[in-house]
């Protein structure tokens, strides 16, 4: 099967799209699939050219077996509404253009959480008359208000409607949440092309580790109960929050709280820490993707905040899974549902209310000093990680891909649902 995937993210970026995509590729090229990312060069999430690369019209290289095609497109740091539109455009356009000058594919594949990518992925799919798979990573633009970035308007409806269209025009739909199925089914979607593939972890890359000594001693992390934030920091995920909780936590000198990582609200959280002066918290910069495993060594729990609304009742952080496999317990502060029920069902954490900064600190405070159920959220999260492997989730999407390969586009027929359970 030859699978032409769109993503504007793809590594050496390290946020969560990019890694599925590859670790999704990767699998499948070992399972003997020919497949072609068509991605831009690597900036995200500051908008600066990773070292070694160009913003060239046109580069092709090879990863692992993947072959990655790169794209010139605009470039910005991940904020501003208009300035990332642009960047969003310019993909599409550079994506969808250079995807006509590819081999025909069996299906093409795009991916959100913007659907602009997605728009490009349909376009080229009719252009080539192959079947257009929908990777649906987000409820985008119902995120986009959520966090505040933008208000209603004309704008938000323009896009709303070009959610409706590419739901309806896919060929399959696979969202990342049962509950993002759920949503598209009440819209009325039909739920015979809606194929949930869950996230997941890389089970030979994540594993318990010991801490590592010199990360541990260059932080001055020795003999702390470390409660580590790693990943985007973004306006969904409400980091004040944990600043506050940090700020309520100062006097326990065993408690320290670890950031990793860059995004639209690094600079205010970096302010909101040395206002206050808070002694407690570490902060390092967004760090390579192979060195993930040895900042989660660092973490005696894991804090996965969102901000509190619907929306982000309908997601699951993929970090949740890396603590897993890590065997990191987790603190879940977000609005219950999916996520949630995760971490309440294989009892690899504990969940709080989001933004509540009070409560924050409570349950980090009642951990700490909990050694006994520490660890036996610790077994329960490497018991429960083997479920959500990238192995099995790839299988899963291949199992989509495959009864559409080489058809005409337009159209699904007699598609089983694989079992994403």
């Amino acid at each position: 099967m030859r699978i032409l995937f769109l993503s504007d993210n793809f590594p050496p970026e390290g946020n969560a799209p990019a890694t599925r995509t590859y670790e999704h590729a990767l699998r499948w090229v070992r399972a003997g699939h020919q497949v072609t990312v068509i991605t831009c060069a690597p900036n995200f999430p500051e908008g600066r050219l990773f070292p070694g690369y160009r913003n060239a019209w046109r580069a092709v290289e090879r990863l692992d077996g993947i072959r990655v095609v790169r794209v010139k497109s605009y470039i910005t740091a991940n904020e501003g509404f208009l300035r990332r539109t642009l960047d969003y455009l310019s993909f599409m356009a550079s994506g969808t253009l250079a995807g006509l000058f590819e081999r025909r594919p069996d299906v093409v594949v795009a991916t959100s959480p913007q659907f602009f990518c997605a728009l490009g992925g349909w376009a080229l799919a009719r252009m080539r008359r192959r079947p257009f798979v929908f990777e649906l990573r987000d409820l985008w633009p119902a995120s986009i208000t959520a966090v505040g970035a933008m208000r209603r308007s004309a704008a938000i409806r323009l896009l709303e409607r070009l959610e409706r269209f590419l739901y309806r025009q896919a060929d399959a739909i696979v969202p990342v949440t049962h509950a993002f199925r759920d949503e598209l089914v009440a819209r009325g979607i039909d739920a015979g092309k809606i194929h949930v593939v869950l996230n997941g972890v890389d089970m030979v890359q994540y594993r318990p580790a010991a801490r590592d000594p010199e990360l541990a001693a260059a932080h001055r992390l020795e003999n702390r109960f470390v409660v580590g934030y790693l990943g985007t920091h973004g306006m969904a995920h409400g980091l004040e929050t944990v600043v506050e909780a940090a700020a309520l936590l100062e006097g326990e000198h065993d408690i320290a709280f670890f950031f990793a990582g860059s995004g639209a609200q690094r600079a205010r959280v970096e302010r909101m820490v040395a206002e206050r002066g808070l002694s407690n918290v570490r902060m390092i910069p967004r760090q390579p993707k192979e060195m993930m495993p040895k900042l989660w060594s660092l973490c005696d729990l894991s804090l996965i905040p969102l901000r509190d609304s619907a929306v982000f009742a309908t997601v699951i952080p993929s970090k949740l899974f890396e603590a897993m496999a890590m065997g990191v317990p987790v603190l879940m502060s977000v609005p219950r549902g999916e996520a949630t029920g995760i971490v309440e069902a294989t009892g690899c954490g504990m969940v709080a209310p989001p933004e509540d900064p009070r409560a924050m600190a409570d349950a980090i405070l009642r951990l700490a000093r909990d050694p006994r159920r520490m660890e036996a959220m610790r077994r329960a999260g490497c018991a429960a990680a083997p479920a959500y492997s990238r192995d099995r989730q790839a299988q899963l999407m291949s199992r989509v891909l495959e009864p559409l390969a080489g058809r005409d586009g337009g159209g699904v027929r007699d598609l089983r649902s694989a079992p994403d359970r």
